[in-house]
């Protein structure tokens, strides 16, 4: 009897621990993120669907996309973390090759919360040189201070003054109720967001890693998030 007893005991140790261990919590934590790059891949299409766009000058000429569906405008005004989307950036030594495996970010600070209204908001950034993509693969970057960023312009053709916005190296765009404007987010945060690239890849990776090397394969949840950048811009326009 007390073999008997012994015996159920480890088991539902065994069992206790398969539950609770990572493996066993992988595909919980994968399927939001899976969901993250669909709803960004959905964001992009209604995006680029609109009249008043991302004009295709600007978006030919970016090094790298970042989407972050459905931010939520209420935790701005506390200061909270309020932002979570992926990175799409091209491949290749200069970014002038196709587009690659997705790293997830993050959008976190800001006081801008009261020019967009408490509530969920759709953000896109161009980032537009190779100085803005290298200072994000590699550390938090403040919007205005660590790099340079400009609310921008929308419209299927850019207008007159084209190279000021060239010289920004991070164009931000926001939508909400409908209306999808350039906006400023000075003073907000962009960061790697690491714990959700390792539950992504299943194993330990940094943004530079995901989008430097070749070897790192665009997950199944990517496959209509990078495809449908492939084929709004399908090579880099030199600056």
């Amino acid at each position: 009897m007390k073999r008997k007893a012994s015996t159920m005991l480890a088991a539902i140790v065994v069992s206790s621990m398969w539950l609770c261990s990572p493996s066993f919590a992988k595909p919980a934590d994968n399927t939001k993120y899976d969901d993250r790059l669909q709803n960004a891949d959905q964001v992009l299409q209604d995006i680029l669907k609109i009249p008043d766009r991302i004009p295709q000058d600007l978006l030919d000429k970016a090094r790298c996309v970042i989407v972050m569906p459905s931010a939520l405008n209420a935790a701005f005004i506390v200061g909270g973390s309020y932002g979570r989307g992926a990175m799409v950036c091209r491949t290749g030594l200069h970014f002038s090759g196709p587009w690659g495996a997705p790293a997830m970010y993050a959008l976190e600070g800001g006081s801008f919360g009261f020019q967009i209204g408490g509530e969920a908001t759709d953000f896109i950034f161009l980032v537009m040189n190779e100085r803005g993509v290298n200072s994000l693969l590699h550390s938090k970057v403040k919007l205005g201070a660590d790099a340079s960023a400009a609310a921008g312009p929308v419209g299927r053709s850019t207008a007159a003054d084209t190279d000021a916005y060239l010289r920004s190296e991070i164009l931000t765009y926001s939508r909400a109720r409908g209306a999808f404007l350039g906006i400023s987010l000075e003073g907000s945060t962009l960061r790697p967001d690491n714990h959700a690239n390792v539950s992504l890849y299943g194993r330990p990776t940094t943004a530079n890693e995901i989008v430097r090397e070749s070897e790192v394969s665009i997950p199944p949840a990517a496959d209509d998030l990078v495809a449908q950048l492939q084929k709004a811009s399908p090579r880099l326009k030199s600056s």
